[in-house]
C-alpha cells in the first residue's frame, strides 16, 4: 500500500534536474521569512512600526499576506512572514527607494535581521483548485543548486575620478577566507562600466556572516574609506544607519543562476551591462534568463556559466567564456538568434539600441558586445574553495 508521504516524495524525485539553475522567473508562489531580534524594551515600539509597515505593503501588487510571531522562548526574537504571487514583484519592492523609507522606523527598536526567501513546492489543505489559482502556483520541480550564494553589490563614483578608484580596488590584500565551520568566500569579481562599479562575490555557507566578517576585516575598511570621498552617493561606515542605507542601495541580487554540465577550467570571467529602458529592468532580466537556460543546453555555445544581477533598470550579466567573447558575440550576449535580438532592441536604451530603433544585426551585436563589455579591475580567487 503506497502511504502519502510516498505519493508527495515520489514527484519531488522524478521531476529533479539535473542542471544547476536558479531563479526568480518561474512564476511560483514566494514566502518570505524575516527573522528579527528586537532590543529589549522596544517591543511596543516594534509593534506600532510593523502596523505601520502592514498598512502599507498591503497595496503593493503582488503582495498577498503577512504574519508575525513571537518566540515562545525569547520574547526579543519575532518572526515575520510573507507571502507573494511570485518573486519579481517582492524584488521590485524590496529594492526599492520606497522600501528603504518604509523600513527606517524599525531601524531604532530592532537589534539584527535576517532575510530568507523561498518559492513554494509543495503544500497541504488546499481549499479548492479556484482558491489555489488566486494565489499563484506552486514551484513545478525541485531545483539543483551548486552549494554557492551569489551576490553583488553596485555603487558610482565621481565622473573623473574612474582611475584613481579602479587602484584603490585592484591593490588590496585579500581577507580571509574561512568564516566559520561552515561558511568561506569562494570568488570576488570587481568591474567597472564607466563610472559604475559592481563587485559580485561567491559564498559557500552563510552569504550574511560572509558579509558581515568582510566588512570588519581592516584590509576591506582600509579600501572602503579610501574610496568614500569619491562616491556620489556619501556614507559614514561609522553610523550604523548610513551604513546600513547605502548597502541597501548598493544591494544588486541574483535573479539567475545557470551552468552547463561541461566543465569550463579555463574560462575567462566576464561582465556585461545590459542598460534597460525605465521599467524595463525586470523583463529585460527575464529575457537574458530564458536564452541562458536554452544555451546551457547547446554544445556550441561558449558561455559555460552565466549569473545575472539585476535591480531596477540596471542589468549585469556574469559570465564564464571558452575562447574569450569575441569569438561569438551573440552566443556570448545571449542573443544567437534574430527574434531574440530583435525583443532586447524594444527592453534596452541608450547608445545600445541602432539609430532607427531596429533589430540589431551582426554588425551591431559586435558593437553592442563592445559597448557592454564592463572592465575587469580584479577576480580573486579562494585558494581553499
Amino acid at each position: 500500500m503506497t502511504t502519502t508521504s510516498e505519493r508527495v516524495s515520489e514527484p519531488l524525485t522524478r521531476q529533479v534536474s539535473r542542471r544547476v539553475s536558479q531563479s526568480v522567473f518561474d512564476g511560483s508562489r514566494l514566502r518570505v521569512v524575516l527573522l528579527v531580534d528586537v532590543y529589549d524594551g522596544a517591543q511596543q515600539q516594534f509593534l506600532e512600526a510593523y502596523e505601520q509597515l502592514c498598512k502599507q505593503v498591503a497595496s503593493v501588487p503582488g503582495h498577498v499576506s503577512d504574519q508575525l510571531c513571537q518566540s515562545i522562548e525569547n520574547p526579543s526574537q519575532w518572526l515575520i512572514t510573507s507571502e507573494w504571487e511570485s518573486a519579481p514583484p517582492f524584488l521590485d519592492w524590496v529594492n526599492s527607494e520606497e522600501h528603504v523609507q518604509m523600513v527606517r522606523p524599525l531601524h531604532s527598536c530592532v537589534r539584527d535581521t535576517r532575510s530568507l526567501r523561498f518559492h513554494v513546492v509543495r503544500e497541504t489543505g488546499r481549499a479548492t483548485p479556484a482558491a489555489e489559482s488566486a494565489r499563484g502556483r506552486l514551484q513545478v520541480a525541485p531545483r539543483i543548486g551548486d552549494g554557492v550564494i551569489r551576490h553583488a553589490l553596485t555603487f558610482s563614483v565621481k565622473p573623473g575620478s574612474e582611475e584613481v578608484v579602479a587602484e584603490i580596488l585592484a591593490n588590496y590584500a585579500s581577507p580571509q577566507a574561512r568564516v566559520d565551520d561552515s561558511t568561506q568566500l569562494i570568488r570576488t569579481s570587481l568591474f567597472m562600466h564607466g563610472n559604475r562599479v559592481v563587485r559580485a562575490i561567491e559564498v559557500r555557507g552563510d552569504l550574511l556572516a560572509a558579509l558581515r566578517h568582510v566588512s570588519r576585516q581592516p584590509e576591506v575598511r582600509a579600501v572602503e574609506e579610501a574610496i568614500n570621498p569619491y562616491l556620489e552617493q556619501e556614507r559614514d561606515l561609522a553610523d550604523p544607519e548610513s551604513a546600513r542605507v547605502f548597502f541597501t542601495r548598493a544591494a544588486l541580487p541574483a535573479v539567475h543562476h545557470v551552468t552547463t554540465a561541461q566543465e569550463c577550467p579555463d574560462g575567462e570571467r566576464h561582465a556585461l551591462y545590459y542598460p534597460a529602458r525605465e521599467g524595463c529592468g525586470m523583463r529585460l532580466a527575464r529575457l537574458l534568463s530564458e536564452q541562458d537556460e536554452a544555451a546551457a543546453d547547446d554544445p556550441r555555445s561558449p558561455v559555460c556559466g552565466s549569473t545575472i544581477f539585476q535591480r531596477d533598470d540596471f542589468v549585469v550579466r556574469l559570465i564564464d567564456v571558452r575562447g574569450g567573447l569575441d569569438s561569438d558575440p551573440a552566443r556570448s550576449l545571449g542573443l544567437p538568434d534574430a527574434r531574440q535580438a530583435a525583443e532586447l532592441t524594444t527592453l534596452l536604451d541608450g547608445p545600445a539600441v541602432t539609430a532607427d530603433g531596429s533589430a540589431p544585426r551582426s554588425g551591431d551585436l559586435g558593437r553592442f558586445l563592445t559597448l557592454a563589455r564592463m572592465d575587469l579591475i580584479t577576480d580573486r580567487r579562494s585558494a581553499e574553495a
